[in-house]
């Protein structure tokens, strides 16, 4: 955000109506958060160029985002179940769009479809980035292919703002990003 530093969101975030919370990352997780990828390699592969990495590329990240935090760029969380404290996937507000936004990214566990976990995560960090100082709008962006994605911004209430051609970084891209806005 122009090296801007935001405040702070909440550490954890609880998703009571799914089950589930976020819990800001950290590198300590790295087992579980790798052993969540590796079990949904073949789910994640074809919208996630990231889907083959090594253990020591996901420690990479996760101190990274660590780091980001620290520094007030973008902020990093682990979608956990509550009961047990097993890896659903992850989520995350990115500073990727300039000033006055914030991009939310995420991915799940594959054998954790079906309980609205993407939904209840998106809509919480919608209203969680909506609450920073100096956020006035949330991105969602995805390839025109990932129905998935775009199924998630539609029941949130996000408007479709345009799609652009892009360079295709994951086999099951068509080379065009939906770029889904919400302003309050």
């Amino acid at each position: 955000m122009d090296d801007q530093e935001l405040d702070a969101p909440p550490e954890e975030i609880p998703l009571d109506d799914v089950g589930a919370m976020l819990r800001r990352h950290r590198v300590d997780q790295l087992g579980a958060v790798h052993s969540a990828i590796e079990a949904s390699r073949d789910h994640l592969r074809p919208w996630m160029p990231w889907a083959d990495q090594p253990r020591a590329t996901t420690a990479e990240f996760l101190a990274r985002s660590v780091d980001d935090w620290e520094a007030g760029r973008s902020f990093g969380w682990v979608l956990v179940d509550a009961a047990d404290g097993s890896v659903l996937g992850g989520t995350g507000l990115h500073d990727r769009l300039g000033p006055e936004a914030l991009e939310i990214g995420y991915w799940r566990r594959a054998d954790a479809g079906g309980r609205g976990l993407i939904t209840a995560s998106s809509r919480a960090l919608t209203a969680t980035a909506l609450g920073l100082p100096g956020i006035a709008s949330v991105e969602i962006r995805c390839d025109e292919a990932n129905t998935a994605s775009a199924a998630v911004a539609r029941r949130l209430g996000y408007r479709l703002d345009r799609i652009e051609d892009k360079a295709i970084s994951a086999p099951g891209e068509h080379g065009r990003s939906m770029i889904w806005s919400y302003r309050p």
